[in-house]
């Protein structure tokens, strides 16, 4: 199943992720992206889908390239 990888501390909350995809990404109160139903592991936030949409486009986009996908 897809996977959608995100390490929160190194996002600067320029939004583009939430842009491209609100429907997995959302901005939370202290001004950093958040990713809508994550398990937290550590530093790291993890949400498997059964698809990916536009997570591969926000990935792209990242500037800090803090969000990543596996297939």
């Amino acid at each position: 199943m897809p996977k959608i990888i995100h390490e929160r501390e190194r996002c600067i909350g320029c939004g583009s992720c939430i842009s491209i995809c609100p429907e997995h990404w959302e901005m939370g109160d202290d001004g950093k992206s958040s990713l809508k139903g994550a398990d937290k592991k550590g530093d790291i936030y993890e949400k498997q889908v059964d698809d990916l949409a536009c997570s591969e486009e926000a990935a792209e986009a990242c500037p800090v390239t803090c969000i990543k996908v596996e297939k």
